[in-house]
């Protein structure tokens, strides 16, 4: 991918978890890079749908991002 591929803005917790396509989901969550927008996003899911799935999902993220710092 080239960088005039990517926007500058960052896609926000509910660009990443509101979609009624699963994959979507999947890709939003696996492109997240830092602990701070996993957590705003854990933060969204909770204020919003609270989706035992999601949040299995997000959890799993957040420690793949640990083992890799």
């Amino acid at each position: 991918m080239s960088d005039t591929d990517q926007t500058d803005e960052p896609l926000t917790p509910q660009q990443r978890l509101e979609s009624p396509n699963t994959r979507l989901i999947d890709a939003g969550i696996a492109t997240i890079n830092d602990m701070e927008t996993l957590q705003a996003c854990v933060a969204y899911e909770n204020q919003h749908q609270q989706r035992l799935p999601i949040l299995k999902q997000l959890a799993r993220r957040a420690e793949e991002l640990r083992e890799e710092s």
